[in-house]
């Protein structure tokens, strides 16, 4: 008979958040040899919203029991919004999870931010079961660099709520080494929990390199006004943590450059601000999309020429932008704004696929744009290469799936 495990993780398919993608393969890949359930919310991340008429409705996705919560809209730009969707999806989650039978072991993601954890508390406390703490972005640590809550007071009572959730858990799990660290220094290197290094991924059979002559990147090209362009793209939320609201400053630079391009795929909470930016300055070679259907994405992250991989300073050790994976996985050049000996950082590093600039250094950023604008294709497209090389070699989906199998084993037997 096989082990129940329950996944509380907020995003599931067909929600385009990142997690809740990485969250569906790594599901579908364990039903060989788990019994999986999962409680999430109904879509809502990228306008893909479901209406139903009931708070909690019951589905399937394959060989997965799918419980799904109805949430208010939230608007991220509201912190009263936030709270309101935040504390409905965890007291839904939570009487969902207190609902099920027989569960071996929860797993939660630190989505929504510190409740995440608790959820596996509470899951592990009344039902008796393990608890796995998914770390994908460290709280209050990242509210904290983006000054989203300025009361110490809150700080240090949320920090204290998610040290108990990690040293009560059965085993926790980040996503990058330099979170690995960031753990030790929440309990002075005492008393650590249990904790094992996964790395995200993409899928690299699907995400593959393409020339710009496929007809599909070509269509999306000549739809976007971009045919014969250099561009620079950033693919993914448009969120607090990336510093997007001042990067977008340096195309300002650039005005004058027909034959390049800047293109930002996504929404987020900094995405009116960027795009008031570009309307102030009346700059013309910056353009805004949306989401791009997931179907789509091997196709629209291989129409660029270098991406960006950003987040903002004091990020490093607290979150890991996994959209590099993606852009490794197309063999297209980085171009990371990263502090160093961060995770996204070490890899473009120890890889050689592209180049990083310290964040705020915007003259920095400006500088390597000129240098990888001005590089032989040949030169640019080896960067790219080099990236595409070491995916295969390290970080493929199927060696990050096999250490969570294997955790979820060790956690069970032990």
């Amino acid at each position: 008979m096989k082990n129940k495990i329950v996944f509380v993780i907020n995003y599931f398919y067909p929600d385009l958040a990142s997690t809740g993608q990485l969250m569906t393969e790594l599901c579908t890949h364990l039903t060989e040899e788990f019994d999986i359930t999962v409680i999430a919310a109904q879509p809502s991340y990228a306008g893909e919203k479901i209406n139903v008429l009931r708070k909690i409705t019951y589905d399937r996705y394959g060989e997965i029991k799918v419980i799904r919560i109805q949430l208010p809209e939230v608007n991220k730009n509201s912190k009263i919004s936030r709270l309101r969707y935040i504390s409905s999806y965890f007291f839904n989650a939570l009487s969902a999870l207190l609902k099920e039978k027989n569960i071996d072991l929860v797993f939660t993601i630190s989505q929504p931010p510190i409740l995440g954890g608790f959820l596996g508390t509470l899951g592990k406390f009344f039902k008796r079961a393990k608890h796995v703490y998914n770390i994908q972005d460290f709280n209050p640590e990242q509210a904290a660099v983006v000054n989203y809550f300025n009361k110490q007071l809150i700080i240090n009572w949320a920090k204290k709520a998610d040290k108990f959730n990690c040293s009560y858990s059965d085993c926790v799990i980040v996503v990058g080494n330099d979170m690995s660290q960031t753990l030790i220094n929440r309990f002075e290197n005492k008393n650590v929990p249990h904790h094992v290094v996964i790395n995200n991924w993409t899928n690299e059979d699907v995400i593959i390199p393409l020339s710009k002559n496929e007809p599909d990147i070509q269509q999306f090209l000549n739809e976007n006004r971009l045919d014969d362009k250099f561009i620079i793209m950033y693919s993914g939320n448009l969120g607090l943590y990336y510093d997007l609201e001042n990067i977008i400053k340096i195309t300002k630079h650039f005005k004058e450059n027909k034959n390049l391009a800047f293109v930002f795929i996504g929404e987020g909470a900094v995405k009116k601000k960027m795009q008031s930016f570009i309307g102030k300055h009346n700059i013309s070679n910056v353009h805004f999309l949306p989401y791009q259907p997931k179907e789509f994405i091997k196709y629209s992250l291989n129409a660029a020429d270098v991406h960006l991989v950003v987040n903002q300073k004091g990020i490093k050790g607290v979150s890991v932008p996994s959209k590099i994976y993606g852009v490794m996985a197309a063999g297209k050049p980085v171009l990371g704004v990263l502090e160093q000996d961060s995770e996204a950082e070490m890899i473009i590093s120890k890889s050689n696929c592209g180049v990083v600039v310290e964040p705020q250094d915007y003259d920095g950023i400006i500088e390597q744009i000129e240098n990888l604008y001005g590089m032989e294709k040949v030169e640019l497209s080896e960067l790219g290469y080099n990236g595409r090389e070491y995916l295969d070699q390290h970080l493929k989906r199927k060696i990050s799936i096999n250490k969570y199998r294997n955790t979820l084993n060790n956690v069970l037997q032990s």
